[in-house]
């Protein structure tokens, strides 16, 4: 099953394609930098090599078709030739890596494209999806003690902080929540469009 494609004013949000060998140099290229990698608690970090990017992005395309509307998109800038970043909408992993019913939702830019705003926009865009298409009743995010960038999106998507938790990844992270209620209060009007996707 292929993943929902979504427009913004500056991006374009679609599935990565594992079978694509340029985006899969992209992807490495991300994911192996100490910059990114640092934050995310995955193993191996950074990524070794094209076969495990290769793997990994495969895998990406598969979840998709696990939980519909939920997935992980590339972020590709107008005009780019490759993704700058993946957006994420996704299950939250129990310490077993159990999927459980909590959806978070998460960002990882490439540095040149730091600064730029796009993991917020790209953001807004998901969490307009998981609120207007979805029906979520509210969306988590996690990440670990220090990293003050990604906090930063998280106050700009308007989370609210809730202290630090273990309850997911088996490892204590700091947490953040928006409710439903709320995102549809301080947001009346639609940033993303949705686009068909391929067949």
């Amino acid at each position: 099953m292929t993943g929902l494609e979504l427009r913004t004013p500056r991006l374009l949000l679609r599935p990565w394609h594992a079978s694509d060998d340029a985006e899969v140099a992209a992807a490495l290229d991300i994911y192996r930098r100490d910059e990114v990698a640092r934050w995310l608690g995955a193993t191996p970090r950074p990524w070794p090599d094209l076969d495990y990017a290769r793997a990994r992005l495969a895998r990406w395309e598969s979840v998709f078709g696990e939980t519909p509307g939920l997935g992980l998109w590339a972020v590709v800038p107008d005009g780019a030739a490759h993704p700058a970043g993946t957006v994420l909408l996704v299950r939250l992993p129990d310490a077993d890596g159990a999927p459980t019913d909590d959806v978070e939702i998460g960002w990882h830019l490439h540095p040149d494209a730091w600064g730029h705003g796009y993991a917020t926009e790209a953001a807004k865009a998901l969490l307009e999806h998981a609120f207007g298409t979805l029906d979520l009743p509210c969306v988590n995010a996690v990440a670990y003690a220090g990293n003050a960038p990604s906090f930063a999106v998280m106050q700009r998507l308007g989370m609210a902080a809730q202290g630090s938790t273990d309850r997911w990844y088996g490892v204590t992270m700091q947490w953040w929540r928006i409710d439903r209620a709320d995102w549809l209060r301080t947001h009346p009007g639609p940033l993303a469009d949705p686009l068909p996707g391929p067949e």
